[in-house]
């Protein structure tokens, strides 16, 4: 192998080994933290330099280490970012002693610094400070860590592409879990949730939020996802916000600090730095917007970055689309399987039922037997009340969804009697205050999910054999606002120690989100036995 000098000499032949040696170091891994950790540990002791420090420019900014006398590799950043000699922002981050000029200033005495660079492409700069026999750097040096400064480039080029490939697997692998609960006909919150929780981890982001358009116009936040307790959900950006304007337009917003930008909306932006806020739009159509935002003091969004979260985003509106078009043909299986029943009960069961009660009236009037008239008085009577109930049931069947009562308390019910179907018996319900009208949209179609989950858990996990349902809309929370309190209180085997609690998580995070809360304890059955569930909200 051939070894080029630098500008200022020509290697020792004598260290060729040990040149060949620390560029075999220096390229044996792929990850780019521990290979910027090998091209500090191993520039430090070619040079014999007390220090060593890589600083990344923008373009490369996912890792960055130091080596300090201890050995010990540098893991935070200890200074802002600054300028290389070509003007571009550098995260520089490892120990120099004072006195020593940083990366954007020509190096002291003591201070030795080479850059890495790629087919042309400028990554970072090598440092390296104070030689351990006290001495200046010399020409040799130089050479040295010039050399090593392009294997590392070489090396560093290589751990970028193998990161971004894998960063790109992730963001697939995310896109992949977003389809399957998009089209998996479950819960369309609970599938808009998994949309805000990936792109939250794909991004590295603090918050990550759903909106869809609002009834009255503007975005309406449906899903959030943050590392911290939010109250933002069911929050509606007015259409006259600058940017919902550009988002429901389908463009695109980047913003660098977002709780200092203008066009932001307050209750959003605050705490939040470099933000994504994109459109989720296919065939033409905006269906909602996709928001990733990071931390204050957060790196900013790289292209790449952008790039992805962008593919991300349109392949979730896809995935929107085919699930609308799902349910949309779900919805007219059901309207024709509807349809199909009310003309069999018209057509078939009533004019049977007429029938045979003509058949009875005749039968009642041959009857000499006083007892017997009555008898079949009385079942003629009965079949004149079923086929009332029948026609009831058939102009029920041949409403629209729309034309049916959507009252918090026709929900609670409907959730009811499709529990009983997989339990086996119908749960007891009570309700307590006017629940149809203090209780807003967006806290009763929480609620009516938490029931949801609450029954589904009875159903799958205790084993019960009795369950109460109570909503009561004259509830104190604990800072004494008003609000509804849910409790679903069940027989059953039982919260084991150790036990899932993914579904609990669910509905802490549902009625935190909207500022309130959720916990279990003892249950309905005998000294406690059971499970008692419990969800409260503000109104």
């Amino acid at each position: 192998m051939s070894v080029e000098p630098g500008p200022g000499g020509t290697p020792n032949p004598d260290d060729v080994p040990r040149l060949l040696e620390a560029m075999r170091a220096v390229g044996s891994g792929l990850h780019l933290r521990s290979t910027l950790e090998r091209i500090c540990e191993t520039a430090a002791e070619l040079a014999d330099a007390r220090y060593a420090a890589v600083g990344l420019t923008a373009e490369c900014e996912e890792g960055s280490a130091g080596h300090g006398p201890d050995g010990r590799p540098c893991e935070d950043p200890e200074g802002p970012p600054c300028e290389d000699p070509e003007g571009r922002q550098v995260r520089w981050i490892g120990r120099l002693p004072a006195g020593h000029e940083g990366p954007g200033g020509s190096p002291a005495p003591g201070f030795l610094r080479a850059p890495i660079r790629v087919r042309g492409e400028r990554l970072g700069t090598l440092h390296l400070a104070e030689k351990r026999d006290g001495g200046p750097f010399g020409d040799h040096d130089l050479d040295m860590v010039r050399v090593l400064a392009r294997e590392a480039g070489i090396a560093l080029g290589n751990a970028r592409l193998y990161e971004a490939a894998k960063r790109r697997e992730r963001w697939i692998d995310g896109s992949v879990a977003v389809t399957t609960a998009l089209l998996s006909g479950g819960d369309a919150d609970e599938a808009l949730q998994v949309v805000a929780e990936q792109a939250r981890r794909l991004s590295d982001s603090m918050a990550a939020l759903v909106l869809l358009p609002a009834a009255q116009g503007g975005l309406e936040i449906v899903a959030v996802a943050s590392e911290r307790p939010s109250r933002t959900l069911g929050l509606v950006v007015p259409p006259e916000n600058a940017v919902a304007g550009h988002l429901l337009a389908g463009r695109a917003v980047f913003i660098e600090d977002a709780a200092r930008d203008p066009r932001m909306h307050s209750d959003l932006a605050r705490g939040y730095g470099p933000t994504l806020l994109l459109p989720l739009q296919s065939s033409g159509r905006v269906l909602g917007s996709l928001v990733m935002a990071r931390a204050g003091d957060a790196r900013p969004f790289t292209d790449v970055e952008r790039t992805l979260a962008t593919q991300f985003a349109s392949q979730a509106a896809l995935a929107l689309m085919m699930a609308e078009a799902q349910r949309d043909r779900e919805r007219l299986a059901v309207f024709e399987d509807r349809d199909r029943i009310a003309r069999d009960l018209h057509d078939l069961v009533i004019q049977r039922l007429f029938a045979t009660g003509m058949l009875l009236e005749s039968a009642q009037r041959r009857s000499v037997l006083p007892e017997v008239r009555r008898g079949v008085g009385k079942a003629v009577d009965e079949l004149d009340v079923t086929i009332q109930e029948i026609r009831t049931a058939v102009f029920a069947l041949q409403q629209g969804p729309a034309e049916f009562p959507t009252g918090l308390r026709t929900r609670v019910l409907r959730e009811i009697n499709m529990a009983a179907v997989p339990l086996g018996f119908t749960p007891s319900h009570r309700f307590v205050g006017q629940v149809d009208t203090v209780v807003g949209e967006l806290t009763a179609k929480n609620l009516i999910a938490a029931l949801r989950e609450a029954l589904s858990n009875a159903f799958r996990h205790a084993g019960a054999s009795r369950i109460d349902v109570t909503v009561d809309a004259t509830a104190r929370l604990a800072d004494q606002r008003s609000g509804v309190r849910l409790t679903v209180a069940d027989d059953g085997v039982g919260i084991p120690e150790g036990g899932r609690r993914s579904g609990l998580k669910n509905l802490s995070r549902r009625a935190e989100s909207l500022g309130g809360d959720s916990w279990y304890g003892p249950g309905a059955g005998r000294e406690g036995g059971g499970t008692s569930v419990v969800w409260e909200a503000p109104y």
